[in-house]
């Protein structure tokens, strides 16, 4: 009997092992995968050079667990880290703040940033104890290789990918993904992109509150359908007979933003510059790194403006020690929704997914003379965007999993971007993207890259590389801007989308809800 007992309780323990290593997969990734996928998780576990390791990984979604270690988000300073400090990127060529000296004739043909998207622009509160802070595109350029083999990359160290070449040179030689030059566990200086580090404005207070249930005045009723809508489906006026008559209200009046940065400004910023070797901004929210602003015409007075934030590196969340999800090139973007200029709507990204609010229902920074501009908050290391400060968990129960906000440096995405205006309708795979008047001569060709901004996939013959129960330690790096549905008709990225109405609705969900 004693014998029997513990026969049992062990094959019990396997029997809830295996069930965990067959279902948690499944609870993690609900999607089921395809053939392909099957076929491409077969061929990646047998990268694997120990049959035991196999075996463990097939049977009990158990994958390189001798590679597991601590992943600290910082690794002791290396004093020759390749890192180069310059001034080029401070409103450059390429640096969006103001007229970039393109011709004329072209200036003449581009459309401009219309004054209501700078207007109310979103303002970024990055995470105070962040790692991994905001990148330019470029400066990405510099220190990544196309994932080739040697004798298949022509180019040398004089001879790079740029953002005027790299989909041209990706279709011409057939790479899809951008492999760090760097052991990115090392952490070279230019992943954590300190230079870039905001600082925030002086009046930190200046925010009207989270908890915002009531549509302010001077805002459209929800007459229209703003929140499905694109050039197939024009917008369509609602008869609900419970609204007063009257019409639409018109927005009141209210001070407009300087669209450049003055002279003067921009000559005390690079002489501060060349005194700090941080290159750190001052107090008006400025980044060096210039984000990416994507404007897209619905129709119906309906334009989409895309705000993407760009970062080295994506830090994963630990489980009970063990962290997951890091990878080379983050991409996370909000989306406004504007209606006959008037904001609507703002989307955070998160993750896999993501949140829409009402306009009314988002934190606003600015008092009641200024205009009022959505807040985000940038969670550390994942850089996923959310409506509040605090913690966020997502797929795991009791918190397991989660991100974390806090009201850090706040970044003015709208100092410093690329701006273009996007057709999603065209037919031609390297068309419909034109940069904005006010940035004439910016490169587009890096838009139409097809492949990722990071590494490719580490298999298990990588000492970096370990799966939990269907969790990665590093995955692939994300594509670009043009692959986040930019010709959505909801707000949301994916079919699914309600649009939430209060901060307190929209704690009780997440992304993935």
């Amino acid at each position: 009997m004693y014998h029997l007992r513990r026969l049992t309780i062990v094959a019990l323990v396997i029997t809830i092992v295996v069930f965990l290593a067959t279902f948690l997969p499944r609870v993690l990734n609900p999607v089921p995968p395809s053939k392909e996928k099957r076929e491409a998780d077969q061929a990646w576990i047998n990268t694997s050079p120990y049959w035991l390791d196999r075996q463990a990984c097939r049977w009990f979604s158990l994958c390189g667990l001798m590679h597991v270690k601590s992943d600290p988000p910082a690794k002791p300073k290396n004093k020759d880290d390749g890192h180069r400090h310059d001034l080029r990127h401070i409103l450059g060529d390429e640096s969006v703040t103001g007229p970039t000296g393109g011709s004329e004739r072209n200036k003449g043909q581009l459309r401009g940033i219309p004054d209501y998207v700078l207007n109310y622009a979103p303002l970024v509160h990055l995470y105070s104890q962040e790692f991994f802070w905001p990148s330019d595109i470029a400066d990405h350029m510099e220190h990544v290789v196309p994932d080739l083999d040697n004798d298949a990359w022509p180019f040398n160290e004089t001879q790079t990918i740029t953002l005027s070449n790299l989909n041209e040179l990706s279709s011409e030689l057939g790479f899809e993904h951008l492999n760090s030059k760097d052991d990115v566990e090392s952490r070279p200086r230019w992943l954590h992109s300190k230079k870039n580090r905001p600082i925030a404005f002086h009046d930190e207070d200046g925010g009207t509150g989270i908890d915002q249930d009531l549509e302010p005045d001077g805002f459209l009723s929800d007459d229209t359908t703003w929140f499905d809508v694109n050039r197939e489906h024009p917008l369509q006026r609602i008869s609900d007979p419970r609204k007063l008559p009257g019409g639409i209200r018109q927005p009141k009046p209210l001070a407009r933003r300087s669209r450049t940065i003055s002279a003067r400004e921009q000559q005390r910023l690079m002489s501060q510059a060349a005194q700090n070797i941080q290159n750190k901004p001052d107090g008006s929210g400025y980044s060096r790194a210039p984000v990416t602003l994507v404007l897209v015409d619905k129709g119906s007075g309906i334009i989409d403006a895309f705000w993407f934030f760009f970062y080295a590196y994506n830090l994963g969340q630990t489980v009970l020690g063990t962290r997951y999800g890091n990878h080379v090139g983050d991409w996370e973007h909000c989306m406004m929704r504007f209606e006959s200029g008037v904001p609507r709507a703002v989307f955070f990204s998160e993750h896999e997914g993501g949140q829409a609010y009402a306009w009314h229902a988002v934190e606003k920074h600015g008092n009641e003379t200024q205009i009022q501009r959505p807040v985000i908050y940038s969670a550390v290391g994942s850089h996923a965007m959310y409506a509040t400060p605090g913690n966020h968990p997502y797929v795991l129960p009791f918190g397991m999993l989660k991100d974390v906000t806090d009201k850090g440096p706040l970044w003015d995405p709208s100092k410093n971007l690329r701006g273009y205006w996007y057709d999603y309708t065209t037919t031609k795979d390297d068309g419909g993207l034109e940069p904005v008047e006010e940035n004439a001569d910016a490169p587009t060709d890096w838009f139409h890259y097809k492949g990722t901004w990071g590494d490719k996939l580490y298999g298990l013959d990588d000492v970096r590389q370990w799966r939990l129960f269907g969790q990665y330690h590093y995955v692939t790096g994300p594509q670009g801007p043009k692959f986040k549905n930019l010709g959505r008709e909801k707000v949301c990225q994916t079919w699914r989308c309600r649009i939430i109405h209060s901060i307190a609705e929209g704690k009780k969900g997440s992304w993935h809800s």
